[in-house]
């Protein structure tokens, strides 16, 4: 799982262009909206195609979406849920 959370938080960083930001900076607990990473409603429809291309994972609806993109733990348990079904 350690993995696939490297490289979900090494896509947000080269799909966000977050330059200056590595990997080890994104807490995995931290909210991705908001406080946390603050990142916005433009960069998660990009954050969505993103995810969608490099693991081939849909993200159903918009419920569904704001469960998956709440932090980076959540992201990582949501693709993995969704290449093991």
């Amino acid at each position: 799982m350690s993995d696939l959370k490297q490289q979900v938080k090494e896509l947000i960083i080269q799909r966000l262009k977050l330059e200056g930001m590595t990997p080890d900076e994104i807490d995995d607990a931290a909210p991705l909206f908001g406080e946390g990473l603050g990142l916005d409603s433009i960069d998660a429809l990009e954050l969505v195609l993103a995810i969608e291309q490099a693991f081939g994972v849909k993200i159903e609806d918009e419920a569904s979406g704001l469960k998956a993109f709440r932090n980076v733990e959540s992201l990582t348990a949501f693709i993995a849920e969704k290449k093991s079904a």
